[in-house]
Formats: structure tokens, C-alpha cells, sequence
């Protein structure tokens, strides 16, 4: 769209706009021989692009910052690590930055999406940058509206305007943490972003957004994964990284709503996305054949080692970050929901990777459990995933996705409850870590006990109390191994299994004392692990 104003966001130049470009013209785009630094694509033998995000080979959460003013100051949770207050003055100066730097481009990339598949609840994003990639990414990510949609699509609900060629020289006075920014202004409805190419600021910034307004509307956010049955049966899996969230909802059986972020309102369970983002580190075909199938032409490969005949090089020893990934557009997928939505779910399930061995592989949660353990949202970080870690430490993360929150963790446990309460939903708590044997869980017994859920036969079992963790477990289950239901069973000695749930219990209670400053946190401790 030639007449497209760009003024309006303070953006004023002689250059090109590619208003919403076609995959083809971002691809020749992106493998233009005069592009220069990180805005290089590689052609890969797949037929998909590869790009170097450059030294932000991840989100840069430090450098987010959220404007204080009448908007945001009694909605929004300002807990000072997740949530940091700026001034609008700070973001003037942060946006006047970006803004002079796009408007000194030659060609500027212009992506109109929309956030979220229901039409009553979906929000209007544009995306406004000069990298073709990064145009490319969130044509990728976000819902591409049809011709008529964009025919119609009028001013959008929320703007993010990327300068990833630009930075702060002024952050230390302005109290931020570094050159690099991520801002948000919820008042004038703005992202600016400066100083870091990673794709994946513009991705997030607009989930917590999401995880913003639609809480406020009664309507549940999730950082989830979903499939559907064909009986029309949803089951949503919440879960951080290493879980398997992604895995596990890639069921033969069942169809693909979305890998990562959805809403949950009176319709039913909706995906917030048009894409996948996978991670590829040491992906092998026979392992995810899925994934491996959707790297081809229109995916976008990040920070994966390119071997001179073009071969993607997925090993870790060949890869300069653990979180090389893959974006695409949904449909590279076969066995999907089009458009990327289901009714409402009747399993909920929990994933946890316990490196203590400690945790049941399931657990049937009631009301108030399913509450605790989704503010607890519990894994481990394992030694090798990050610096400085050589032994599992444990991880709390609020509704398994706490560096997204924008309102208080009480908020998303109430709404999703809420809406398991309305619809007669199920919830689980399910180990996909470790045992007493010193291995893990076996994916064949994972996917036999998330069978049991979904068929439903997990409800017709007998169950067994697992003492100090104060969790419900099922005695036996078709085809999973019995004697690993109880944890104590896998251990020479129960006192060994004793010692270490107490240390556990007493990790959950210490995490757990930071929500309990409102009655709705008070009345959960009860239902989470007991010490006496």
C-alpha cells in the first residue's frame, strides 16, 4: 500500500514501504548478495532461510521496561524483575531513537497480523522494521489475515516499531539496564525495540500483552500448548521448557491447535498464533519427524551452523547457542485444527521435568491443588542448560510461563480455574523428569499415562496418597509400568525417597510464601506439600 502514512508513528524519510510483502518477496529479499552483517540470509538445502541473530541469541528480559502512568499503575503486577516502570519521557527518547533510525532506510517492511484466532477477542498488531527476516518471522508467528481482512484491516490495536540497528547511549541515567531496549507504552499502545536482532522480543512482547488485557476480560491466557480429538475433546498442556510440552501435544492421534500460546474464552480454547517457533538443537528426523518436515521454503532458521553445500548442521558442538530455532508457518504441519481453534478443554495437564526424582509421574489435582501447583509451576533446571549449574535446581515459574506475566499470578490461576470449573475440566500433574531408578520416565510410559487422561480411564482407577508432596496418585494404569505410580518404589531405600521430598516440600512452601499476600494464596497452602 503505497499511501500507507508512517508519520503518524514519527517515521519520515525517502524510502520504500513493502506493505504486508508476500513470502517471495521476502525470501529474495533475504538472500539479496548486497545484504550486509546480520541482515544476511543463507539459503539452506532445505530450501529454508538461515539468519545469525548476532549476540542476543535469546530475549533480553533485563532490558524490558513497561510505562508507569494512570493506564498501568493499579493493573499491572510491578513486582521490580519481571515488570520494570519507565517514564514516558524515557520511552520518547527510546522511541525518537528507532524512529530516526528507520526513517534513514532505503526499504522499509510493513507486517499487518492479527493476535489471536477468535474474531471477538483478537488484537490487531503492526509491525514496522527494516529487516527483511524480521518481517519475515512474524509473517511467520502471527495470523495472516486474508485479502479482505486487510482490505478492512483500518488502524491496528497495538504497534511495534523494531530498530534493532540502534541503541541507548543514555540507558545508565535513565535508569534501564543496558543500550538495549524492549519498551512498552500501554497508554499510546507501542512496543520500540533497539539494540538486539532476536526475533523472538516481538513474539513475547505481544504473548504479555496478551497476558495483560485479556485476564482483565475474564478470558484465560496460557503459555500452553493444545490438541483436539476427533470427538472435538481439547486437552491443553502447560509447561516450560525441557518438559516436553511441544512433544507431547504432537499426538498421531489428535490434531494440533497451536505449540505454545493460547486464550481460553466462551468459545473455547484459541491459539494467539500462526506459526511454530521449535527449538532444532540436535534434531534428528526420526525423533521429531514433524519439525523436520516443516524446515522447508517460507521457514526461518536462527543461529544453526550452515555447512558449505548448505546442509543445516543441527548438533549442539556445531551450534554457538542450546536455543537454535525454527520458525514456521502452522500450516507446515499436517495434522492441524484450521483455523487454529477448538472448543473448550476438558483436560488440563501440568508438565513437570523433576530432576530430584521425587514427583509421581501423575498426579489427579482437585480444585484447590490445581490452583497451587499452577502458581508453583515447578521443574529443574538441569546441569548443562545454563552457566553455572553442574546439579538440578529447582524452578518456579508461575502459570509455567512467569517472565510473560504482566498481572498478578493469582489472576491467570483464577481465570484458568474459572474456566475448568465452568467446562467440568480435569487437571494433572505429570513428572516427565526422573525417579528412583536414576533415569528418566520413559516417553512410552509418558504417552500411555497421557492416554489414561484423555481416554479418561485415569478417573476409573484406584489411587494411592503420596505423603509429604500431599499428592493423589493412580495405583496402576494400562500400559505403564506399575511399579513406577509411587516414586517410594523406585528407590533401594524409601528413606532415601523420604529425605528428598522433604527437601522438595520445603522448597515448594519457601516459593509459595510470596503469593500469599491475599486470601486466594492463603487458602491454597493447604493443598500444596505438608511438612510437619
Amino acid at each position: 500500500m503505497a499511501n500507507l502514512d508512517l508519520s503518524k508513528y514519527g517515521i519520515v524519510g525517502n524510502f520504500e514501504i513493502l506493505h504486508n510483502p508476500t513470502y517471495e518477496e521476502l525470501f529474495q529479499a533475504e538472500i539479496d548478495p548486497a545484504n550486509e552483517g546480520f541482515e544476511k540470509g543463507v539459503l539452506t538445502s532445505t530450501g529454508a532461510v538461515a539468519v545469525d541473530t548476532g549476540k542476543f541469541t535469546g530475549r533480553s528480559p533485563k532490558d524490558k521496561f513497561i510505562v508507569m502512568d494512570d493506564t498501568t499503575r493499579d493493573t499491572l503486577w510491578w513486582d521490580g524483575t519481571i515488570n520494570r516502570p519507565t517514564t514516558p519521557e524515557v520511552f520518547d527518547h527510546c522511541k525518537d531513537l528507532v524512529t530516526t533510525q528507520l526513517s534513514t532506510a532505503k526499504k522499509l517492511y510493513v507486517v499487518d497480523t492479527f493476535c489471536g484466532t477468535n474474531e471477538d477477542t483478537r488484537m490487531k498488531v503492526r509491525f514496522v522494521m527494516e529487516v527483511a527476516w524480521q518481517a519475515h518471522f512474524v509473517t511467520n508467528m502471527f495470523i495472516r489475515p486474508s485479502h479482505y481482512e486487510l482490505a478492512n484491516y483500518g488502524e491496528p490495536d497495538f504497534v511495534c516499531l523494531n530498530g534493532s540497528k540502534t541503541s541507548n547511549p543514555n540507558w545508565k541515567e535513565q535508569g534501564l539496564n543496558s543500550e538495549v531496549f524492549t519498551l512498552f507504552d500501554l497508554t499510546r499502545k507501542m512496543q520500540v525495540i533497539g539494540g538486539t536482532w532476536y526475533g523472538g522480543e516481538m513474539k513475547k512482547g505481544i504473548f504479555a500483552l496478551m497476558n495483560y488485557y485479556l485476564p482483565l476480560k475474564g478470558i484465560a491466557s496460557m503459555h500452553c500448548s493444545a490438541n483436539v480429538g476427533t470427538e472435538g475433546d481439547v486437552a491443553i498442556f502447560f509447561g516450560l521448557s525441557g518438559t516436553g510440552k511441544t512433544t507431547l501435544s504432537a499426538d498421531p492421534k489428535r490434531y494440533l491447535i497451536g505449540d505454545d500460546e493460547h486464550g481460553w474464552d466462551d468459545h473455547g480454547v484459541f491459539n494467539y498464533e500462526g506459526g511454530c517457533y521449535a527449538k532444532v538443537i540436535d534434531l534428528e528426523k526420526d525423533k521429531e519427524p514433524d519439525i523436520w518436515r516443516a524446515i522447508r521454503r517460507d521457514a526461518l532458521l536462527e543461529n544453526v551452523t550452515v555447512l558449505p553445500d548448505g546442509t543445516p548442521d543441527y548438533s549442539a558442538a556445531a551450534s554457538k547457542t542450546e536455543n537454535t530455532r525454527v520458525s514456521y508457518p502452522i500450516y507446515h504441519i499436517s495434522k492441524i485444527v484450521s483455523p487454529s481453534r477448538a472448543g473448550h478443554a476438558s483436560k488440563i495437564i501440568y508438565l513437570s521435568a523433576d530432576a530430584f526424582g521425587v514427583l509421581p509421574p501423575v498426579s489427579i489435582l482437585d480444585e484447590k491443588s490445581a490452583q497451587y501447583h499452577f502458581l508453583s509451576g515447578f521443574t529443574s533446571k538441569l546441569a548443562g542448560t545454563e552457566r553455572g549449574i553442574t546439579e538440578p535446581v529447582p524452578s518456579f515459574s508461575p502459570a509455567f510461563g512467569e517472565a510473560f506475566l504482566t498481572l498478578h499470578p493469582t489472576m491467570y490461576a483464577k481465570t484458568l480455574i474459572g474456566k475448568a470449573q465452568e467446562h467440568n475440566a480435569k487437571v494433572y500433574l505429570v513428572n516427565t523428569g526422573w525417579n528412583g531408578t536414576g533415569k528418566r520416565i520413559s516417553l512410552k510410559n509418558t504417552r500411555a499415562i497421557i492416554d489414561a487422561i484423555i481416554d479418561g480411564s485415569i478417573e476409573e482407577a484406584e489411587t494411592i496418597q503420596i505423603p509429604i508432596l500431599n499428592l493423589v496418585a493412580p495405583a496402576a494404569l494400562n500400559n505403564v509400568d506399575t511399579e513406577i505410580l509411587d516414586p517410594r518404589n523406585t528407590y533401594a531405600d524409601v528413606a532415601e525417597w523420604e529425605a528428598k521430598a522433604k527437601s522438595l516440600a520445603a522448597k515448594y512452601i519457601k516459593n509459595f510464601e510470596q503469593y500469599c499476600d491475599n486470601d486466594d494464596a492463603l487458602a491454597l497452602v493447604a493443598s500444596g506439600p505438608q511438612l510437619d
